[in-house]
């Protein structure tokens, strides 16, 4: 199954991705363990879920800092204590920008098919009204690694979901979701194990050897 895979978990929110990465640590079905969380917002659901878990919380304030880079150092120098093979952003809504060493190291899941419906402003409810708005008859989520700009990285994984007639917002929200707590352990299993290979703008999986 690969080798135990560190993770500093980065979040904005509910903490629902975290919840679920954990929840797959748990039941032995992801080969990771989660080292340090930060937020971008104070008094967030995700906080708690992570001192629930016994884990170490740093919250860095987007909002205390003048730029993307000051903000990016912050949170690299939280994460710098510990030993990390993998950021994954669970959630995280303010923009990161990566420092040498981490290029393909940093994942991050859009509830879209990128590259439709990403971007700066789309996030949340935003992407689902935009998917129904646009009339399109499949939407999902992408797994990526992340880059210099919103949605832009190397994809790893997506997942289809069919838009229905009578769906809401809400309703493709939960039906994305579900596929989101498949894509983001899988793509985590496939770094674990060795087999992403980012070539250019595309990811290959490699076999099991």
């Amino acid at each position: 199954m690969g080798t135990t895979v560190r993770l500093a978990v980065l979040l904005s929110g509910s903490g629902r991705t975290l919840e679920n990465l954990l929840g797959c640590i748990d039941r032995g079905e992801l080969p990771a363990r989660v080292e340090v969380v930060v937020s971008s917002r104070d008094g967030v659901r995700g906080i708690e879920i992570a001192r629930q878990a016994g884990l170490p919380v740093t919250v860095i304030p987007r909002r205390a800092f003048p730029s993307v880079e000051a903000f990016s150092d912050a949170v690299w120098a939280a994460i710098e204590p510990y030993t990390v093979d993998l950021v994954v952003l669970a959630g995280f809504l303010a923009k990161l920008a990566i420092p040498a060493g981490f290029e393909g190291r940093v994942m991050n899941i859009h509830p879209s098919l990128l590259p439709l419906f990403g971007g700066r402003g789309f996030y949340g409810d935003r992407v689902h009204r935009a998917v129904l708005e646009a009339g399109v008859k499949v939407s999902g989520c992408t797994v990526h690694f992340v880059d210099e700009e919103y949605d832009a990285g190397p994809i790893i994984i997506q997942r289809c979901v069919p838009v229905l007639d009578d769906d809401t917002p809400e309703s493709l929200a939960h039906r994305v979701f579900a596929e989101e707590c498949r894509a983001y352990p899988e793509a985590i299993r496939l770094y674990a194990e060795g087999r992403l290979r980012i070539e250019g703008r595309r990811v290959r999986v490699l076999p099991r050897e």
